[in-house]
């Protein structure tokens, strides 16, 4: 199996894509002013047990979706781009394979996502899934949110998930 990565630009700063011979396997909104630096991808090589080449150009697709969403157009990112699990299983995964059914502009709390995945009382699992997630924007944890209806956190950045679902509800 061989991977490679590209960056593809978002209004959050460029967005480390890497991919292996079945689909996307990683799509990670980087902590870091600059996802080039080595913390990022050593920690995707261990994940991956493997070192991704640089691809130049392997995120143009990626890109192009990602322009036609950030500009308010409806996207199913798993509609154009297959996704490679291998980093996420269990019960992580059927809550990620859940939460891609939300539908642009809708959002669905973290219990109602367990619910759907099989296991109620799993919101806190749902939580982590969503913070593990190896399929940023792609698979749409943003649209998972508080009982209450408010957003929550993303990550370290609550703003993130703000600016996306006021894209959405726009």
């Amino acid at each position: 199996m061989t991977f490679r990565y590209d960056f593809a630009p978002t209004p959050f700063g460029d967005a480390l894509a890497v991919f292996s011979d079945e689909g996307i396997v990683r799509f990670d909104l980087s902590e870091s002013e600059d996802p080039s630096v080595p913390w990022l991808l050593e920690s995707v090589s261990r994940q991956l047990h493997a070192v991704p080449e640089p691809d130049p150009g392997a995120a143009d697709e990626l890109s192009a979706l990602l322009d036609q969403y950030f500009e308010g157009t409806p996207i199913r990112f798993d509609d154009s781009i297959r996704l490679d699990w291998r980093l996420v299983d269990g019960f992580h995964r059927r809550a990620l394979e859940t939460i891609r059914t939300i539908e642009w502009g809708q959002t669905m709390s973290y219990g109602e996502v367990a619910v759907v995945a099989g296991h109620p009382g799993a919101a806190r699992a749902v939580g982590s899934a969503c913070r593990i997630t190896p399929f940023s924007i792609i698979v749409p944890v943003h649209r998972v949110v508080k009982s209450d209806g408010s957003p929550g956190r993303y990550g370290a950045h609550p703003e993130r998930k703000r600016f996306l679902l006021d894209l959405e509800s726009s």
